[in-house]
């Protein structure tokens, strides 16, 4: 078989096999930031239908409100994502041009992220967890971590190495990873037209430092924009529209900004505004590390935990994606998307404006 014939074949193979795998996420600098506080960003993709927010305590461990998938028990041993006592907070994107893990021991970020979370202060105490995790680490991802610092940094890791990437020589003041690591294999992973579409529709914000929570929550993650085309389809009166490279797509689980501190602010003062669900179908809820919202928190332990916000986000999500048969789930109702999203921003624009 020609080789390139060959190379479209394994990267068709690649994208039918991992399609919920698809998470967006940026780091910001507290000079790229309109209320000066860092932030971490986190568009989820999974194949996990929902998400819920809770609040972890160990004894001797720090305590932290970890993203967890809809359906875990509470034994909340993987968590995808969070914020500390400490003003520590971690995301993570799967990176598929880093090599891949032993068959072994694999998919392990979760727990990496939940272990993280229990026990880092800092950006460099996050690479000495690394260090000093047993080989083969069973990771493939860009880890993304601030602290109360104002420090944060990607770290590309495989089973067994890392590169650090830190935000202080980030040239704009934020660092951006969809699913490929820039260490990585040139020109494989997957997320380039999605890495691009942040870029697109950030540039003003990104070039004058005023990127905000909302930037992330109420535009990147609503949009159904396409950097490769300059397309916008909510734009036009089309009904439909084929759900291909957008931010939010049909896997998109859940958008989350972290908002850090303020130099010497009690970490008590971070913010996790919090959209659990399918994004245009589910709205913003501040979360803080004291009080986690019944709405985006479970409770159940036997393995059914769901959060009440992303169930009635779920039943909304139906109406976007109303084809059940065939490839009916990528095909977008545009007139449904534009109701809902718009609605559900509108609540989002109100939780905004009640906290800070």
């Amino acid at each position: 078989m020609h080789r390139s014939l060959s190379a479209l074949l394994l990267a068709l193979i690649i994208s039918a096999a991992l399609p919920a795998a698809a998470c967006t996420s940026m780091i910001v600098s507290a000079s790229a930031s309109a209320s000066g506080r860092p932030m971490i960003w986190k568009h989820r993709d999974t194949g996990a239908e929902s998400n819920f927010l809770h609040r972890v305590e160990r004894p001797g461990e720090i305590g932290y409100v970890g993203l967890f998938n809809g359906g875990d028990t509470l034994c909340l041993d993987e968590a995808w994502m969070g914020m500390n006592d400490a003003g520590f907070a971690i995301i993570n994107t799967v990176a598929y041009n880093l090599p891949p893990n032993s068959p072994q021991w694999i998919d392990r970020e979760g727990y990496v992220m939940a272990q993280a979370l229990a026990t880092c202060r800092s950006v460099d105490d996050f690479a000495c967890l690394l260090d000093s995790l047993p080989r083969p680490m069973g990771v493939c991802t860009n880890f993304g971590v601030i602290d109360a610092d104002g420090n944060g940094a990607y770290f590309e890791t495989d089973d067994y190495k890392y590169v650090r990437y830190d935000l202080k020589d980030a040239r704009e003041g934020v660092l951006i990873r969809t699913n490929y690591a820039y260490s990585g294999t040139p020109d494989e992973g997957m997320g380039y037209i999605r890495h691009q579409n942040v870029v697109d529709l950030l540039a003003p914000q990104i070039s004058t430092g005023s990127l905000t929570p909302q930037s992330f929550t109420e535009t990147v993650s609503r949009t159904l924009y396409n950097s490769l085309t300059g397309e916008c389809p909510t734009d036009t009166d089309a009904e439909w529209t084929i759900d291909q490279d957008f931010v939010p797509r049909y896997s998109s689980t859940s958008s989350i900004v972290v908002e850090g501190l303020l130099p010497g602010e009690d970490p008590s003062r971070q913010i996790m505004w919090a959209n659990i669900s399918y994004p245009p179908c589910c709205h913003v809820v501040a979360v803080t590390i004291d009080d986690v919202p019944a709405a985006v928190d479970a409770t159940a332990a036997d393995g059914t935990a769901r959060a009440p916000l992303a169930l009635e986000a779920l039943e909304l999500k139906e109406l976007v994606f109303p084809i059940r048969r065939g490839s009916g789930k990528h095909y977008i109702n545009l007139d449904a998307y534009r109701t809902i999203n718009a609605a559900q921003a509108t609540i989002s624009a109100d939780a905004y404006s009640t906290h800070r």
